[in-house]
């Protein structure tokens, strides 16, 4: 279950590889905090909106070749994003990235529903959600010590070479798929599928809950470094970017979910993520490096814990267009 890892890694890396660049894409390009942000949210708003179609690829070529296709199209795009010559060009491939990273959460969950049975389900599921975090932090880590010794766009190049890495080796670990049958959907199939899912009040439910951990998480990442490389913390540039090796904690979380999951019951299991966030966010608020940085760590790991819980619920309620389930 490895090449889920990979795909995971290689995804969240290139998602979010502007995320702990955005104070020197700000001082470099002479933009705000709030256009520099663009970069991440142009790369996460077309990924939202490029999933569903994606998906609905997914079902007619086949879940491992869309996996395959989008994330070298992205590892493409991310290394031609060095070059980009202004703040317009660069959130325009970074929208691009995003669109083409979208086949990968369309059909990676989907994929793992149909060839992983029982109890493992989880577990590989938890898997891929720990292979988001070390994509997260790796991506993150390495571009923020990358842009201090040299700049951004040697960052973003490097970011990009280990993404075409853990693509290659993807392709060759990633097994055919036994229980795929091609259906072309059209746009009338998808939309009723689309309507089915959200007719279920369970699924509704787990897609609010999957909103609002993203919201929270991507917004407190997307601000942190602002703040830590100014008063009262003053950390440079690299430290600022380790700090996501809090995204380790998210790992452990994720990959431990099943087992939270057998003690507590997914109910109860969502709650103790929710509860563990929400304490995290209010650390956060302090001027104490030591309790932002506890507050990191416990947002991590119930984000990441409710993420696993959260999809392979969705996973496991939808027993008809899995893809798309995954994908809304």
């Amino acid at each position: 279950m490895s090449f889920g890892l990979l795909a995971a890694v290689s995804t969240f890396a290139l998602l979010y590889s502007t995320q702990a660049l955005l104070p020197a894409i700000s001082g470099d390009l002479g933009v705000s905090p709030g256009q520099a942000s663009w970069t991440v949210s142009a790369a996460t708003g077309a990924l939202a909106l490029a999933v569903l179609p994606l998906s609905a690829l997914s079902e007619r070529f086949g879940r491992r070749t869309l996996m395959t296709v989008s994330l070298s199209v992205a590892a493409v795009v991310v290394l031609l994003t060095p070059f980009a010559p202004n703040l317009g060009w660069l959130v325009t491939l970074r929208a691009v990235q995003g669109a083409a990273l979208a086949g990968v959460p369309a059909s990676a969950m989907a994929y793992l529903a149909k060839e992983v049975r029982g109890k493992e389900l989880v577990r590989a599921i938890g898997l891929f959600v720990a292979g988001n975090s070390i994509g997260g932090m790796s991506g993150r880590i390495l571009t923020g010590w990358v842009a201090q010794a040299w700049d951004w766009r040697a960052a973003l190049a490097a970011v990009g070479l280990l993404a075409a890495v853990c693509t290659v080796v993807f392709r060759l670990l990633v097994p055919r798929a036994r229980h795929f049958t091609s259906h072309p959907v059209g746009p009338r199939a998808l939309a009723r599928t689309i309507g089915g899912h959200l007719a279920d009040p369970l699924l509704r439910r787990l897609y609010a809950i999957g909103a609002l951990f993203m919201t929270v998480f991507g917004a407190v990442y997307t601000v942190i470094g602002y703040r830590l490389i100014e008063e009262p913390f003053n950390l440079p540039q690299g430290v600022v970017g380790s700090i996501f090796l809090v995204y380790l904690v998210g790992t452990l979380s994720s990959a431990a979910a099943g087992q939270l999951v057998a003690r507590l019951g997914r109910r109860s299991a969502l709650y103790l993520a929710v509860g563990t966030t929400a304490l995290g966010l209010l650390l956060t608020l302090t001027s104490t490096l030591l309790a932002v940085l506890l507050g990191l760590v416990l947002i991590t790991a119930g984000f990441f814990a409710g993420h696993a819980v959260a999809s392979s619920s969705v996973s496991r309620t939808a027993t008809t267009g899995r893809a798309q389930a995954s994908a809304v």
